[in-house]
């Protein structure tokens, strides 16, 4: 395995849920389904969005082609970590994981997210040894790795945890 190996994945997705499930601790159902903006999503919505995106993320993971040689690239793994986590540079989220009243609560959106993540984490550990041999398209970033889309997944948690941080701070 190359450099990017030292890097515990499993630990990493780990993580990112933790930091969505603090993010949301505490508020209630009738603020995670308050927008503070009407250009913006209420808490709910950000839980429905990173679940219905990593159940999208693991789809393409799970139809992944593979390589022959693996695809080891420390800097487009940086460059994609830079830029999931900038709040500052806004993104459209694509209509198949667009916020679209999936869940009826906060409750039951978390409970969809952890098991998503559940899945993430058991695909981590179990195809971890030939993750740099796997290549899926990413809508963003174009070509990635498995290892990469691993990034993509928990970057992207920490991006909405993030967001939903911001949000409560405005309620």
């Amino acid at each position: 395995m190359g450099p990017q190996a030292a890097v515990n994945l499993t630990d990493l997705l780990e993580q990112s849920r933790q930091e969505v499930v603090e993010s949301v601790a505490g508020v209630t159902e009738l603020q995670a389904a308050v927008r503070p903006d009407p250009a913006r999503w209420s808490v709910l919505e950000c839980v429905e969005h990173v679940t219905a995106a990593e159940e999208r993320f693991l789809k393409f993971l799970e139809d992944a082609g593979r390589v022959e040689e693996p695809q080891i690239r420390p800097e487009k793994q940086a460059t994609i970590s830079e830029a999931i986590l900038d709040r500052g540079r806004r993104a459209q989220a694509p209509p198949p994981v667009q916020p679209a009243g999936r869940f009826a609560s906060l409750t039951v959106a978390m409970e969809a997210f952890q098991t998503i993540r559940d899945r993430s984490v058991r695909f981590a550990q179990e195809r971890g040894g030939d993750l740099d041999l796997l290549t899926a398209q990413h809508p963003r970033f174009g070509p990635v790795s498995g290892r990469e889309f691993m990034f993509i997944i928990a970057g992207h948690a920490r991006r909405h945890a993030a967001q939903i941080r911001e949000i409560r701070g405005s309620l």
